[in-house]
């Protein structure tokens, strides 16, 4: 399970290791661009019910934490999924992969 640390928050925000690498992907483009935008999840189910959303901006301090020290393949059409959400009015939805074999790419991290 990796996490992510934003701003001053003193809650982990908790996510899938293999799903982090793909957010941090789209993440990381939007915002060296100076671009702002939403992220958006559904509680895990050892959580209580619900989804959070945080604003992320680019002056704000972001830090990922990954469980594994390898990383992992990368879809391509995941990230594509969650970069066209990015773009939208919206923001970043975290979608589940929808897995192609065919479509990994060799890890960006």
């Amino acid at each position: 399970m990796g996490t992510i640390y934003y701003g001053g928050s003193d809650t982990p925000i908790h996510i899938e290791d293999r799903a982090l690498s793909h957010l941090k992907v789209v993440i990381a483009t939007k915002l060296r661009r100076g671009e702002s935008f939403t992220v958006s999840w559904r509680h895990p189910d050892d959580q209580p019910g619900g989804r959070s959303t945080v604003w992320l901006h680019p002056s704000i301090p972001l830090r990922f934490e990954f469980d594994a020290a390898e990383t992992p393949d990368l879809s391509r059409a995941w990230i594509e999924e969650l970069a066209n959400s990015a773009n939208s009015s919206g923001g970043i939805l975290l979608v589940s992969e929808h897995v192609e074999p065919s479509r990994t790419i060799a890890a960006l991290s």
